[in-house]
């Protein structure tokens, strides 16, 4: 049937006039039945004959299809077309396979993909969050409820832990300590000030100096002028060496010492807050209800304010000591501080340039010569 199919469609001619039209060829009722029965049940490869030498040969060219295998081409463009007949559903195995996803292959330069994280990983990510979760749900209602104790202290209406002598201890440092930032602050003005004056007083030594050589006339009393220019200068940069050093000292007494006794305070006033809003609470569930429910919580909120007082009670005594040490430290170096300061002046505007000197010597004060090299790491240590 298909060699009846291709010797019709090998006779047939499409006149050149005609640009393609058949409309106008006779129909072939015949050659019409075969193409729908080839478009219904598809062709028979078995059966088709390829034509060697164009239509209408003889047949000695005609090579059975059956003999040839078609070699595969793998990434070609062309596809066969399904054919357009009645559709076979495939076997139940045969759909299986068809369902799975189709693994890549492998070859050169592709990886197989990562295996998936184990069930082990899941679960360890979910304790995670859970830790997360609660962490900010025990921040969460500590922040209510010590908001909640503070509010009330400010309105009159809870009750405040209060040791008067620590807390009198810690309001005198706190004045203390604004009391000696402002002499710090008056210490750096007159070291800027004293800073100006030497480099004033050196500049006019030296304009003293030139004036004397090139005034023969007045040579003597410039001369005098600038020797004493250059002495007020080095007796200035002496009491300068003792003022920078009386700042450094007191700076490293109110930003360091203090500052960290009282870092030490911040922690104990939040503790005793702590301390107080637990207190309330276990109090107020005190004077409830003793159901199974509230029995529980009772227990809960013993225990978190025990936890609390502990931890309220250490910073009270680490507050303690460390005012008692301040206080030892800060009248120790105040009184080598201010000694230094007053012998200091007093003897450079006294004029005495060798009381000066001593003094810088008794408190271990080095001057740097405007000359010398800044000394290395080592000698540093």
């Amino acid at each position: 049937m298909s060699d009846g199919i291709l010797s019709k469609a090998a006779t047939m001619e499409i006149p050149i006039s005609s640009n393609g039209d058949t409309s106008s060829l006779p129909e072939d009722d015949g050659l019409e039945q075969d193409l729908q029965q080839v478009m219904v049940s598809g062709p028979n490869l078995n059966e088709t004959s390829i034509v060697s030498g164009g239509y209408g040969g003889t047949a000695e060219g005609i090579i059975p299809t059956g003999t040839i295998k078609a070699p595969p081409f793998p990434g070609s463009l062309v596809h066969p077309h399904p054919p357009r007949g009645a559709s076979v559903p495939p076997s139940a195995p045969a759909a299986r396979r068809m369902a799975r996803p189709a693994a890549p292959p492998a070859g050169p330069g592709l990886h197989p993909p990562p295996p998936g994280p184990p069930a082990g990983g899941e679960e360890v990510v979910r304790g995670i969050a859970v830790e997360k979760f609660d962490i900010v749900k025990k921040w969460g209602i500590n922040t209510y409820k010590c908001t909640k104790q503070l509010l009330s202290e400010r309105f009159g209406r809870g009750s405040r832990t209060v040791d008067l002598e620590l807390e009198t201890q810690i309001e005198l440092l706190r004045e203390t300590k604004r009391k000696y930032e402002s002499v710090l602050h008056l210490a750096r003005a007159l070291t800027a000030h004293l800073y100006s004056l030497v480099q004033t007083q050196h500049a006019l030594g030296d304009a003293f100096a030139d004036l004397s050589q090139k005034s023969p006339e007045l040579q003597e009393e410039f001369g005098y002028n600038a020797e004493t220019q250059k002495l007020l200068c080095k007796n200035g940069e002496t009491l300068l060496g003792a003022v920078n050093f009386f700042v450094s000292s007191i700076n490293t007494l109110v930003n360091k010492t203090m500052e960290d006794t009282l870092m030490t305070v911040k922690q104990y006033e939040t503790a005793r807050l702590e301390y107080d809003a637990y207190r309330t609470d276990l109090e107020e569930l005190s004077m409830g209800p003793r159901d199974a429910g509230a029995v529980s919580r009772l227990d809960a909120a013993q225990s978190q304010f025990q936890s609390h007082k502990d931890k309220y009670e250490k910073l009270r005594a680490d507050v303690a000591i460390k005012l008692k040490f301040l206080e030892e430290n800060k009248i120790k170096v105040m009184h080598k501080q201010l000694l230094l300061f007053h012998n200091a002046i007093s003897a450079y505007f006294a004029g005495n340039q060798q009381q000066l000197e001593q003094t810088l010597k008794q408190f271990n004060i080095k001057l740097k010569t405007p000359g010398a090299e800044k000394p290395s790491w080592l000698e540093e240590q």
